[in-house]
């Protein structure tokens, strides 16, 4: 039985934080199964998507500390899913690239991620889901392109 108050299931953004919760638990499983964090695929995404990135701008356009996106990397590289090589432009700087290695792993990953998102939103159906995504998406670029006020420094 659920027991949660009317009043807070009256709160879309009470909605949104507990299903977000939910999902990112069960991904956060699947890739923990893996030896993996979030981190690890958003580096991988972002590598595979924009191509090589130096360190310092991996960690600013994914919004993550610049020490934690060097432990990432760091795994990554472990793993044999990215590389560090000299950028050739300035090689004082170091490129981070995502190997063939990570290319697969980030393909079998997004997989596990659709597993999940078929999991959560079983109660919708493809229309539904379709909907949902494009209104969350519309909200997420109207969030990244005005930043709450109360978080600026």
């Amino acid at each position: 039985m659920d027991e949660t108050p009317p009043t807070l299931t009256a709160l879309t953004t009470y909605l949104l934080s507990k299903v977000g919760k939910a999902a990112r638990t069960r991904l956060t499983g699947q890739l923990g199964d893996r030896g993996l964090r979030l981190w690890h695929m958003a580096v991988l995404a972002a590598l595979a998507d924009f191509g090589p990135h130096v360190q310092r701008d991996l960690a600013a356009r994914l919004d993550i500390d610049p020490s934690d996106v060097v432990k990432v990397i760091d795994e990554l590289t472990a793993a044999g899913y990215a590389e560090r090589t000299r950028d050739p432009a300035d090689r004082r700087r170091v490129r981070v690239t995502v190997t063939p290695a990570g290319r697969a792993a980030l393909t079998s990953l997004t997989a596990e991620a659709t597993a999940v998102r078929d999991t959560v939103l079983a109660p919708l159906d493809e229309r539904e889901r379709a909907l949902l995504h494009d209104l969350l998406l519309r909200v997420y670029a109207d969030l990244t392109e005005r930043p709450d006020p109360a978080t600026r420094r």
